[in-house]
């Protein structure tokens, strides 16, 4: 039963995806091979016993057929070729293609509120979740449930076969062969099912180490910790180690249980049909064909060893996915969009930047605030007032505790650009994967950042390094700019925009930003003059409640700008 209540979420999660007829249509191409191999042996062996026997006689060898079971053979292996590459083909295909849909959705599911809080608190586990453990979902199907389908089917067409010489013979054979077959798999999947445990947590851990070991060289040495992280980064490779070496000898000791129960299987059957032979119930050539199919008959079982090995691993994989997925399938894709003339309403909103289930009071008390469309706003106060918070919740990316949340689509520039190590076009169409060489220059050039994209040898093309190494700071908020022009939406998110640049870059990045949202809304988080000079209203934070909102042309207004930081 609980075996029964592991495999479960794995099984559901391939019958949810979609794939049923190329997961079945794989399954059955499996089975037509194993079986077509195992004919093709038993026809050889029947056809060559019997041309020998039929060479024994002259009136036999003229009367014998010989073209009927060569052309069977021919048939059966051709036919054995082109059902083993289809079956590569169709189940490859299909595993690859549930396996990226599911990673596609676990995705999905991490692209909602406090996202960013989660990779950044676990970035290693949550990229382990996302690469290692889907793939180790494929074993289910490739490595198990399709060589188990094929097992079955060859025990069941042995056993008809051998039913056709002695019934008791054949019903015996299927006991046997199933028992044997599947008992050898089960035994070997339960003895190596804490190694492939051990085995998972040590990779994650190797990985892990080794890539805080590559990034924190520097604070590592600083710290005197470099050794103590190379010790760490070699107990893991020891553990790997250990745990290979023990599936390894597992691993042997199923090949020489299958191998040693179909000798005694073929030494079984020998017996058997030599009995029959002998009481004359049949001939030698049906006799040779028996034999030569009880010998095909544990090839299919025995492809399940691999499966058996990695069976903890899979399951162990599917109690760490199966409920971040169900997690993914339920998500709320996003908050609802205001009515009216509104892109933002929140009423009586109250958050925790550490997340809505964090015990304690929350930051923001009691958020009411509204904002119409093409009205820009700037959220002010001293540190710790609650504006990133605010603005986090507005994004999306901090779930609110209480209170009613609705947003129009929108667009989050922070002082922050998050680059990819790829081309720079491949960066910009982030925001819109459709857009042609021409739309991203044009983007380019309304950001200012088409001339020295231009002077760049590879153009387009040019890689830029992690983080967008290669670009200076001002040209990275450009960059920035210009993908968040690739996306039409009513609402600008700015969080700080122009913090780190120099007062020169700062003023071109505030222009470009003034005369390129009109038609837009915009709400910017800031604590400077020249960026809240782009409001025409000041919305003003105190210990996480709203405590001024004024207009532009209000009499304090100039007063409340004032009081900002200057440039």
């Amino acid at each position: 039963m609980k075996l029964w209540r592991d495999l479960y979420p794995v099984l559901a999660l391939f019958l949810a995806a979609r794939r049923h007829t190329s997961l079945l249509l794989g399954a059955l191409l499996a089975v037509v091979t194993a079986l077509s191999g195992m004919a093709l042996l038993g026809l050889s062996g029947w056809f060559i016993t019997a041309t020998a026997i039929a060479g024994l006689h002259a009136s036999l060898a003229f009367t014998f057929d010989v073209f009927m079971p060569s052309a069977g053979i021919r048939l059966l292996a051709l036919g054995r070729t082109f059902s083993r590459y289809g079956e590569r083909l169709v189940t490859h295909d299909a595993t690859l293609a549930v396996l990226a849909a599911l990673r596609e959705r676990l995705f999905r599911g991490w692209a909602q509120a406090e996202a960013v809080r989660r990779l950044l608190a676990r970035p290693a586990q949550l990229l382990f979740r996302l690469t290692a453990d889907i793939d180790a979902l494929d074993t289910l199907y490739l490595r198990i449930l399709v060589p188990f389908a094929a097992a079955i089917a060859v025990a069941l067409a042995t056993g008809l076969a051998l039913g056709f010489l002695d019934i008791r013979l054949g019903v015996g054979m299927i006991v046997w062969l199933i028992a044997a077959g599947v008992g050898i798999a089960l035994l070997t999947a339960h003895a190596a099912r804490a190694a492939a445990r051990r085995r998972s947590y040590a990779l994650e851990a190797l990985r892990a180490r080794s890539i805080d070991l590559l990034a924190g060289q520097t604070e590592l040495i600083m710290a005197g910790r470099l050794d103590a992280q190379v010790e760490s980064l070699a107990a893991a490779d020891r553990c790997l180690a250990r745990a290979d070496d023990a599936l390894n000898r597992l691993e042997v000791q199923a090949g020489a249980s299958y191998a040693t129960v179909g000798s005694l299987t073929l030494a079984a059957t020998l017996l058997l049909v030599a009995a029959l032979v002998e009481a004359g119930k049949t001939g030698a050539p049906l006799a040779a064909l028996a034999l030569l199919l009880v010998l095909t008959a544990l090839e299919p079982f025995a492809g399940l060893r691999r499966g058996a090995l990695e069976l903890g691993r899979t399951l162990l994989a599917a109690h760490r996915l199966a409920p971040r997925l169900q997690q993914a399938e339920t998500a709320d894709s996003g908050t609802k969009s205001p009515g009216g003339n509104l892109i933002i309403n929140l009423m009586n909103v109250a958050a925790h930047p550490a997340g809505p289930e964090t015990p304690g009071d929350p930051v923001l008390h009691d958020i009411t605030f509204a904002m119409q469309a093409n009205e820009r706003v700037a959220l002010i106060g001293a540190s710790g007032a609650g504006k990133s918070t605010l603005m986090a919740v507005v994004a999306g990316e901090l779930s609110a505790q209480s209170g009613l949340l609705q947003v129009a689509p929108h667009c989050l520039l922070t002082q922050r650009t998050e680059l990819f190590q790829d081309s720079l076009g491949n960066n910009l169409r982030l925001a819109d994967p459709q857009a042609g060489d021409a739309r991203l220059w044009q983007v380019l050039q309304t950001a200012g950042l088409a001339d020295d994209v231009a002077r760049m040898p590879a153009g387009l093309d040019t890689r830029l390094g992690e983080g967008g190494m290669g670009l200076s700071g001002g040209q990275l908020r450009r960059l920035a700019l210009a993908r968040l022009l690739l996306r039409q939406v009513p609402l600008w998110l700015l969080d700080e925009p122009t913090e780190g640049l120099d007062p020169a870059t700062a003023r071109d990045v505030l222009h470009r930003l003034d005369a390129l949202a009109q038609g837009r809304g915009m709400l910017l988080a800031t604590h400077v003059r020249r960026e809240a000079a782009l409001a025409n209203r000041l919305v003003c934070l105190q210990y996480g409640r709203i405590v001024k909102d004024v207009t532009r042309g209000a009499t304090d207004f100039e007063m409340v700008l004032n009081t900002l930081r200057p440039d």
